[in-house]
């Protein structure tokens, strides 16, 4: 769906254009999916009248500040929307000087950018090799076999328990 026409939904696919800021690029402390450390790779964007975080994807350390990283296509913006999830209490401070990021704490992307931002953030979609895109679903955990394995061994278990202490009292 093109961005400026519609309502803005959690995990809606988007397609739009915009003006990609590459002078005020954000790097986040993350983690790819094979559990390597490195940076996601957001970029203030300017769509009509609204400001946008858009997330470009995953980058090892070494890449970081390189201009190889910055090949996208902003007239071809295909991509999730998600909302921007509150900050962790447990992670460190953002280091706004060294652009070394934990966290998406809105007062800190305000006074690196000079801009607020929509409440969601963009993620890209596509082939890019560099930054990797991340994949977005709206995967739902379905543990039930797990919980009833857990719940009945510990049921067992009390069981056992009370019939050990039940007979050495006879």
């Amino acid at each position: 769906m093109e961005l400026s026409n519609i309502e803005k939904k959690n995990y809606l696919r988007i397609k739009t254009s915009g003006d990609i800021d590459f002078d005020k690029q954000i790097y986040l402390y993350n983690l790819n999916d094979a559990g390597r450390p490195g940076f996601e790779v957001i970029n203030p964007i300017k769509i009509g009248d609204e400001n946008y975080l858009v997330n470009r994807g995953w980058i090892p350390f070494e890449k970081k500040d390189l201009t190889e990283i910055n090949l996208v296509d902003q007239n071809q913006i295909v991509g999730t929307l998600m909302l921007q999830t509150k900050p962790s209490t447990f992670k460190p401070e953002n280091d706004i000087e060294k652009n070394y990021w934990f966290t998406l704490n809105r007062e800190d992307i305000l006074k690196f950018t000079g801009r607020n931002f929509s409440e969601y953030v963009i993620y890209l979609n596509g082939d890019y090799k560099i930054p990797k895109p991340r994949v977005i679903t709206a995967k739902i955990s379905n543990n039930h076999k797990k919980y009833a394995i857990t719940w009945f061994s510990m049921a067992i278990s009390i069981l056992l328990i009370y019939l050990y202490f039940r007979k050495k009292n006879y």
